[in-house]
């Protein structure tokens, strides 16, 4: 199962806010030996939307969702996930009780205006709640697909809930390892052969090549590395450094 992730709204495709879920996702995901395999930054489009979560739902992804899950209009989320399932928005009877109580004893809070808020609690026919600590409005999920809020402070500890309630045994299931090196004066294209020599010799590692163009005090170089099983690693990194040494190619390891 591979974790992805949505991360949506105008206002980070547009630059007036910096997206935060990103990095905090990695954190989180790494705390428990997991790994992102994709994301995805989309705006507050419904039609791009639902085209997504088509596309994600007919996965056995493990997806993410932050943002677009609110009441405005400029909100689209909740109502797009519905379209991509076939199914009607429906007030979710958790999500109505959590509601209530959070606006209960709030004389501001006429019985009209706690109608509209209601909305925030209408999901996909057939969708969960996922539990909102900060402000008890909850957020909601279908199969392996989770939506939250795009505010940090609400999505973060929804995500770790998620996480460790629902995938616990995931975690830590599989040891990654990651080793790199740092290639001098070199060409990506110098050392293609290598690179896929290497990457169809060890299927239970990941390549990556990063190339620098240097500048400041800092020479060209590219930062080589595997990633996956560490048996895989470790040997695949033996004879990427042993074939670099015999064409006269100066490395060193990364980080030194």
């Amino acid at each position: 199962m591979a974790i992805g992730a949505y991360i949506i709204g105008d206002e980070i495709i547009s630059g007036r806010r910096q997206d935060k879920h990103f990095a905090k996702l990695l954190e989180l995901l790494a705390a428990r030996g997991l790994q992102l395999a994709w994301a995805t930054y989309i705006g507050d489009e419904r039609l791009r939307l639902v085209e997504a979560f088509r596309h994600s739902f007919a996965t056995d992804d493990i997806v993410l969702s932050f943002g677009g899950i609110g009441a405005t209009p400029d909100d689209h989320t909740r109502q797009a996930a519905a379209a991509a399932l076939g199914v009607p928005l429906e007030l979710h009877p958790e999500a109505e009780r959590e509601i209530r109580a959070r606006f209960a004893g709030d004389p501001k809070c006429t019985e009209e205006l706690l109608r509209r808020r209601f909305r925030l609690g209408e999901f996909p026919a057939g969708a969960r709640a996922i539990p909102n600590p900060f402000n008890r409005i909850p957020g909601f999920n279908v199969g392996d697909h989770w939506f939250m809020p795009g505010f940090p402070e609400m999505a973060w500890p929804m995500t770790e809930w998620v996480l460790d309630t629902h995938y616990r045994h995931l975690h830590h299931a599989r040891e990654i390892a990651r080793e790199a090196i740092l290639v001098y004066e070199a060409g990506e294209g110098d050392l293609l052969d290598l690179m896929n020599a290497i990457s169809e010799k060890y299927a239970g590692a990941t390549l990556s090549s990063l190339p620098s163009f240097g500048g400041n005090g800092v020479r060209r170089h590219i930062e080589l590395g595997m990633t996956g099983e560490p048996r895989e690693v470790g040997a695949a990194m033996v004879e990427i450094r042993a074939e670099l040494t015999r064409r006269g190619v100066e490395w060193q390891a990364f980080g030194q």
